[in-house]
């Protein structure tokens, strides 16, 4: 249990971590309540609406992600988060007042939808690397994972908050109490022990930085391939709010409260899964392929189920699943990513991750619109079993090619030749094995 929490042991990280916790809960009632007015008083149950919210929202996560990464590995990242965070805030307030005034209407919640989308584009890199510098590297993958821990609480108490607040006094002052939910993380900002932060190399003003950052990703396979099963599964996956919002009013035709339930239901796993990658000492690869997997499966079965209840219960394995490999996924960026690049890494993989969502998010809705909710679940199954199938295969190359590597240079060591020739009868011998291997199995 110690080492599932190791992490909080640390002043500057235990302060960051219940800061984050209520804005992250603010957050998800808002989210729940931009959902449902979008769907319920400005449209008429239109899913598309949503999926274009969800678009402008992520978008600019995608379009800023050059200039996002180059600030969080330029500046001081405590105070670039303490303006992001105060102009997430100021938004809030400012949409709540028109929701509780009776002004608000779709273009409205686009606009609040796009200027957070720009403020969350420079945030997202910044705060990702930012817990590098509150725990040494030994801890960073626990920190991350328990970051994972402190989103999700806030999701399972967030909605059905929200759900809640909103069938008693309306949508509106649910806007309101998100934007005073950000006096936590500002404080705890402003209280960090600077002496105590972990020293991070910042980087000097000159050309190319932005090119290096990409140059630096295209090097690492293995990152590469991270990043293609984060794009996958984020853009098509990771639409909750429209498989959860139209599942809950369209399927099983149920109210606001039902709503938050489930996905505070779903947030159950999501807690279970990233506490489950905090307990781990060491991130692998195959445990993101795994969890990919999986969670595709499952989505087929959420898919199928006939009852709200069940459908609940596959959510639970949802979110379990799903944190389990982005967790793990983002654990492993940042703890393989030489600290210099860090900021420019995390910030293409915040870009793949939520970027890819004005592709996805539209798609999604527009098949929840044509064909029902249950087939919008289906491209997120689909998703997620070829994510896993990619990578798998991937790795079955990756290992053949090291072992030829390693044949090749003993053959070349015996010989005093160069590893190069022989490492092309090597692949061929692996094949052979390999091959007999499957006849006689």
């Amino acid at each position: 249990m110690s080492a599932m929490f190791r992490s909080l042991k640390i002043f500057n990280y235990r302060l960051w971590f219940a800061g984050a916790l209520v804005s992250n809960t603010g957050a998800w009632m808002q989210r729940t309540a931009q959902d449902w007015i979008v769907l319920t008083e400005l449209t008429d149950r239109d899913a598309a609406a949503l999926g274009i919210t969800m678009a402008l929202q992520f978008g600019p996560i995608l379009l800023l992600m050059p200039v996002s990464g180059l600030i969080a590995d330029r500046f001081d990242r405590r105070r670039v988060l303490m303006w992001t965070q105060a102009t997430q805030c100021a938004l809030a307030l400012g949409m709540g007042v028109l929701v509780i005034s009776g002004q608000a209407q779709l273009w409205h919640v686009y606009a609040f939808a796009l200027l957070l989308g720009i403020a969350t584009a420079i945030d997202a890199p910044v705060r990702q690397a930012f817990v590098s510098e509150l725990v040494t590297d030994a801890d960073l993958s626990n920190a991350v994972a328990l970051n994972s821990t402190s989103f999700q609480s806030a999701r399972l108490i967030g909605p059905a908050a929200a759900g809640v607040l909103i069938a008693w006094i309306g949508s509106g002052p649910v806007f309101i109490v998100n934007g005073l939910s950000f006096a936590g993380v500002l404080l705890s900002l402003a209280f960090i022990r600077k002496h105590q932060l972990v020293a991070t190399p910042r980087l000097e003003k000159a050309r190319g930085q932005i090119r290096d950052g990409l140059r630096y990703v295209v090097g690492r396979n293995d990152i590469l391939v991270v990043l293609v099963m984060v794009f996958l599964v984020g853009t098509f996956g990771f639409n909750f709010p429209i498989f959860i919002s139209t599942m809950s009013t369209v399927e099983f035709g149920l109210g606001a409260t039902e709503f938050g339930v489930l996905s505070s239901i779903m947030a159950v796993g999501a807690i279970v899964g990233s506490l489950l990658a905090a307990r781990r000492e060491r991130v692998r690869l195959g445990l993101i392929v795994i969890a990919a997997a999986a969670f595709g499966a499952i989505c087929v079965l959420a898919a199928l189920a006939p009852t709200y209840w069940l459908f609940a219960a596959a959510l639970v394995i949802v979110g379990a699943t799903s944190l389990t490999m982005m967790s793990t996924a983002n654990a492993y960026v940042q703890t393989t990513t030489a600290p210099m690049m860090r900021g420019r890494v995390m910030a293409l993989y915040m870009a793949i991750f939520a970027g890819g969502t004005p592709i996805g998010a539209p798609v999604v809705g527009w098949v929840a619109n044509e064909f029902g909710p249950r087939w919008s679940i289906g491209i997120g199954a689909a998703s997620g079993i070829l994510a896993g199938a990619i990578a798998g295969v991937w790795m079955l190359r990756s290992r053949r090619h090291r072992i030829a590597d390693e044949i090749a240079a003993e053959l070349s060591a015996r010989a005093g030749v160069d590893p190069a020739q022989h490492r092309e009868l090597a692949t061929q011998e692996i094949a052979i094995v390999a091959a007999t291997a499957r006849r006689t199995s």
